[in-house]
């Protein structure tokens, strides 16, 4: 289905902060090493050669990881070339949402896909793989146990605790029933049902996510890391010591913080003393350190010192990186040159320069993801009969109710405004002549009266609405699909939505973006 692409400047919207605004503005120099742009990435690999890098050890846990499934020559190709000193990733990184989620999910996939594609034609010298790091090792079930389809969501309950990539998926049936029901009979629907299937019939989630995405996205290249495994960790033993040892990230994050405050700008996250949880089966905790002693929050765990260092030597699996801690434990055990996010995790990896120099890891350039509004054929018709276009439904809801009802009957009291004020300016200077003193009460009574005009003017403005109440509620409806629950469409809808009418609606919304724009875009329907 083609599709017509606008676009909208971030800079025009109300989704970005001051501090995601003045980055991709070239500010800030001080919280990054190199520029968002291909050239920046380029300069990342001339400076930065990770020469200690166990690729072999990557590579083989790539392979272990990812056996048994599927994989395209290309994705097969990409894990190969890891071995290669000259070959970088692009990442990004996502929790384990049943069914991808969120649309962002998607657009943040097909983001370090075209980057590294079309960086590879720009330098010949160097190769790029895009990777998705599994956020497996996430605890917050319900940031990840539900679809939203259709204005409805749909919930896997379970009463599982601890890593959600180890979560078996028991009663998983019930959720992929429900959106059966829903999804329909024609065979778009039974394709990719029957391709949710064999994904959720795996071990556990992070087998189940690993499917599902290989499936949507491996012809592409896509190289898939679950970062929840000994091999890799082994290779992280000294920050985490350092971590809980010598709180190394709490200080020099939060001396990043104190500064971004001075300037006006707030923080994304608060480090802790100790940034990695203690995790075992059904469990992840935090560890806070009181009196000597490491304490496992909320169990009856308790370790010296000498106790806890041995423990994160020989059981490194059990120390679970958190916000603060995760991209650097990325950034240690990945040739990664770019980090690829949304708004909010730029944000916090731009409080990390610092600890990154004093770890001594390389600080990668931090890129925007696409942002995509995506309108359905049926949809734009509709916006085209009441002379509206999607740029109009991004702001304020009520005021674009207002403006499109003031379009079709124009209303306002801005002349009898400005004629009111004229005639008590006329009356302030006469009775200045006799009182000065009285010029105070003109004023005074000036915004009583101007105030009078404005409750008529809405009380008008009303009635306009009412006249024109089934307009004004397809406006409202078609805001509703394009900002549910006032968010943005990407932060709430799943992509099967449009894939059962649309099967190739992940390679033609591919097509459509660019990587590094600093836009939101609309894609319609045509």
């Amino acid at each position: 289905m083609p599709l017509k692409k606008s676009t909208i400047p971030v800079t025009q919207t109300t989704q970005f902060s001051k501090l995601i605004l003045d980055y991709l503005d070239g500010k800030l120099k001080e919280l990054h090493v190199y520029e968002p742009t291909l050239e920046g990435i380029k300069k990342f690999t001339e400076e930065n050669k990770y020469e200690k890098l166990d690729r072999a050890a990557l590579v083989e846990e790539l392979k272990r990881q990812n056996n048994g499934l599927q994989l395209s020559d290309l994705t097969k190709k990409n894990i190969e070339s890891l071995s290669d000193k000259k070959t970088y990733t692009i990442t990004t990184g996502h929790q384990l949402c049943l069914a991808t989620g969120p649309l962002y999910f998607v657009y943040k996939l097909l983001s370090i896909i075209n980057l590294s594609e079309e960086i590879n034609k720009k330098y010949s010298d160097v190769k790029f793989v895009p990777l998705y790091w599994m956020a497996g090792e996430d605890h917050d079930l319900e940031e990840v146990n539900h679809v939203h389809l259709f204005n409805k969501k749909f919930v896997w309950n379970t009463d599982q605790k601890g890593r959600v990539g180890e979560f078996s998926l028991k009663g998983i049936d019930s959720f992929l029933n429900e959106i059966k029901e829903v999804l329909g009979e024609n065979e778009n629907a039974k394709t990719i049902l029957d391709t949710l299937t064999k994904a959720y019939s795996q071990k556990n989630l992070a087998d189940a996510t690993r499917y599902f995405v290989n499936e949507l996205f491996g012809k592409y290249g896509l190289v898939i890391l679950d970062g929840n495994n000994k091999v890799q960790k082994q290779q992280f033993v000294e920050e985490i010591k350092r971590d809980a040892f010598e709180n190394f990230a709490f200080k020099t994050v939060n001396s990043t913080i104190e500064n971004l405050k001075k300037k006006g700008y707030e923080a994304q996250v608060t480090p802790r003393a100790v940034n990695a949880f203690y995790a075992d089966s059904g469990l992840r905790e935090r560890i806070v350190e009181e009196n000597g002693k490491f304490k496992v929050m909320n169990t009856s765990l308790v370790f010296s010192k000498e106790e806890l260092q041995n423990k994160i030597e020989k059981e490194t699996e059990k120390f679970s990186p958190n916000v603060v801690l995760r991209p650097l434990y990325q950034q240690k055990i990945l040739p990664n040159a770019a980090y690829v996010g949304g708004p909010g995790e730029m944000a916090y990896w731009l409080e990390y320069k610092g600890f990154f120099a004093e770890a001594k890891v390389p600080f990668p350039v931090i890129m925007p993801r696409n942002f995509v509004l995506y309108v359905e054929k049926g949809l734009a018709q509709r916006m085209e009969k009441l002379n509206l276009k999607p740029e109009d439904f991004f702001g304020d809801k009520d005021k674009l109710v207002k403006n499109f009802v003031l379009k079709q009957q124009p209303f306002d009291l801005v002349q009898e405004k400005e004629a009111l004020r004229l005639l008590f300016e006329k009356a302030k200077k006469n009775i200045s002549t006799i009182d000065k003193t009285l010029e105070a009460a003109a004023d005074a009574e000036l915004q009583k009266n101007i105030k009078s005009l404005e409750a008529l003017e809405q009380k008008a403005i009303r009635a306009i609405k009412q006249k024109s109440e089934q307009s004004v509620n397809q406006v409202e409806a078609i805001h509703a699909r394009l900002f549910p629950n006032q968010l943005p469409q990407e932060r709430v809808d799943n992509f099967l939505r449009f894939y059962i009418t649309n099967p190739a609606f992940i390679d033609e919304v591919k097509k459509e973006l660019k990587p590094a724009e600093q836009v939101i875009s609309i894609l319609q329907e045509v």
